[in-house]
């Protein structure tokens, strides 16, 4: 195979499981199609079980949190069996976040991704979000001079 189909391929899965599993809600049938059973994520969520199953977890976490939450691949460089990604997710702040009540407010938050694929499965991943920008817009972190 060569390396561009390699990379048209990882693309492709990355997207997939952008549109099937976050976007439209599939924790099911397509999650279980994409991710490995002992997917690793390498930058746990507070609390992230381990496994498909504690991905699952998070995301259902985020859903019930923004339920209108949308993620949108911008830019990504794929080398090898990895794939990095500069995304941003936006949603209403309409459940409880990891101990914040409901705000109300909209988001919208960079994220970026390392992923691995092995034989066209996710294997594990790298998240970094802007957790600060995203506390921001939440009113809980105040920058200077705002009040």
């Amino acid at each position: 195979m060569s390396s561009t189909i390699a990379q048209q391929d990882l693309r492709f899965l990355l997207q997939h499981f952008i549109d099937d599993v976050i976007n439209a809600r599939d924790l099911d049938k397509t999650m279980t199609e994409l991710v490995a059973e002992d997917f690793v994520e390498i930058n746990p969520f507070p609390g992230q079980g381990p496994g498909r199953a504690g991905l699952a977890d998070v995301l259902r976490m985020l859903f019930n949190a923004f339920p209108d939450l949308h993620w949108t691949v911008h830019d990504t460089l794929v080398e090898g069996d990895r794939i990095m990604a500069f995304s941003t997710w936006s949603g209403t702040h309409e459940g409880e976040f990891m101990g914040i009540p409901a705000t109300g407010r909209p988001v919208t938050v960079e994220a970026w991704t390392i992923d691995r694929y092995r034989d066209n499965i996710f294997v594990d991943s790298r998240l970094i979000m802007d957790i600060a920008a995203l506390l921001g817009q939440l009113g809980v972190l105040t920058g200077p001079g705002e009040s």
